[in-house]
């Protein structure tokens, strides 16, 4: 247990750590100088460290917005679930073994088949088999079988969805230098087909053009913290006329007034994705070259799995208008679920996933369809995001719909449905 505890959460729990032990793998591999193999390995863990904090920002910049969107559809029907931390206190030998051998497996078919993604996302590491364990307890599986069960889930998302999205990731970089490594899988795949088929490359996000005295929006950290102003403003407004109170949404004091309140919100909005996209171009420069020892010597062809926000500076524009896009279709089809009475448990909109997963699909669709792809591609992961946020609530209720409830709509939502109705057929 101490072993497994260390593994966990010290060294693939710890993004930075654990890619920059990658890194100087890779490093030693090519027999680089000491200089080179110093300079990348940290090089590496300071810009994990630079991308973490500035998701970071954005999250927490964003907060407020999603608890003030989710008062437009009151919690109803709320899923029983219970405490994150005490799940993860009660589940975590189970969530750790799930871990390590789905990281292995994924390995070994990397090394042995055509199927050569890599799974290296840290967080994500752990928060799929986190999925995995609660889907199998709320079926009713312990012990070994639950043990069984989340391994083989978990290595088998480590080692497909990687390798399902790697042409649609080609499409954005241009090259096979890395693929996906993220829950956005399901967004990409349906929006990038969408926007394959309907869109029009002749024309993408990038090349908007700005009257000359407008030019300043082409700041993608600018126009971002734009929008989050502008985004306020009209909640503020509809608060206003629907008679509900913004200050409590808000958190509105008399030394946080709402003026103060929506100018660094969206200036901090602004500072998240600076920093982000510091970060993330610091960490390409440094892990890619590294990671061409692996490829050589350890797993021929080898191409690793990152996070998502690595594709964002492929394209920025992109990544705000599947934001803006995706927030207002999964409000909208939130309304009409409700209306219909879809869903056993009350859904509400997950900002941070439609900033992260379907900023994503956007970026994706804009490679393969232009702008119009990229309006199409963030359109439909709204829609989707509300469905497979609807209908996983209940194959992990009593466990972690709570924390499904504002960190999912996407893969692990997708993969829990695919898991419970697997299980709904297994003898316990």
């Amino acid at each position: 247990m101490g072993i497994l505890n260390f593994l966990i959460n010290q060294i693939f729990g710890v993004a930075a750590i654990f890619l920059a032990l990658i890194a100087l793998v890779g490093l030693l591999l090519q027999k680089k100088s000491f200089t080179d193999i110093m300079s990348g390995t940290f090089k590496t863990a300071i810009g994990v460290i630079i991308l973490q904090q500035g998701a970071g920002i954005l999250v927490n910049s964003l907060v407020p917005l999603a608890g003030s969107i989710a008062a437009l559809n009151p919690a109803a029907s709320v899923a029983p679930s219970m405490d994150a931390g005490v799940y993860m206190e009660q589940y975590g030998f189970e969530i750790g073994v799930a871990m390590i051998f789905g990281f292995l497996l994924n390995l070994l078919v990397a090394r042995f088949t055509k199927w050569k993604a890599v799974f290296l996302t840290g967080h994500m590491l752990y928060w799929f088999p986190f999925v995995f364990v609660a889907v199998g307890v709320t079926a009713g599986f312990q012990g070994v079988p639950l043990l069984v069960i989340a391994s083989l889930t978990t290595a088998a998302y480590y080692v497909i969805a990687p390798n399902l999205v790697r042409p649609y990731i080609k499409d954005v970089t241009g090259d096979d230098s890395f693929t996906l490594g993220h829950p956005s899988t399901v967004f990409v795949l349906i929006g990038g087909f969408l926007a394959g088929k309907f869109g029009d490359k002749s024309k993408s996000t990038e090349d908007i053009e700005m009257p000359k005295n407008m030019r300043f929006l082409k700041e993608v950290a600018i126009t971002g913290s734009i929008v989050i102003m502008l985004t306020y403003i009209v909640l503020t407004v509809m608060y206003m006329i629907i008679g509900i109170n913004y200050g409590e949404l808000y958190g509105l004091t008399e030394t946080n007034g709402l003026f103060k309140f929506i100018v660094t919100s969206g200036l901090t909005f602004g500072a998240g994705l600076t920093v982000l996209l510091l970060g993330v171009r610091m960490m390409i420069a440094e892990i890619v070259p590294a990671f061409t020892g692996i490829q050589e010597k350890i797993i021929p062809n080898a191409i690793p799995a990152y996070d998502c926000p690595l594709l964002f500076p492929y394209a920025p524009n992109a990544v705000m208008i599947g934001f803006l896009i995706s927030m207002a279709s999964s409000v909208i089809m939130i309304i009409a679920c409700s209306s219909l009475n879809l869903f056993k448990y009350t859904v509400v909109p997950v900002v941070i996933t439609c900033f992260f997963e379907c900023g994503t699909a956007a970026v994706v669709g804009n490679a393969r369809g232009g702008r119009r792809g990229a309006y199409i591609s963030a359109a439909v992961s709204g829609i989707v995001l509300v469905l497979l946020m609807g209908w996983s609530l209940p194959f992990v209720e009593n466990t972690i719909a709570g924390w499904l409830i504002s960190n999912a709509g996407q893969d692990f939502s997708l993969w829990a449905i695919i898991e419970g109705l697997i299980l709904r057929g297994v003898p316990r």
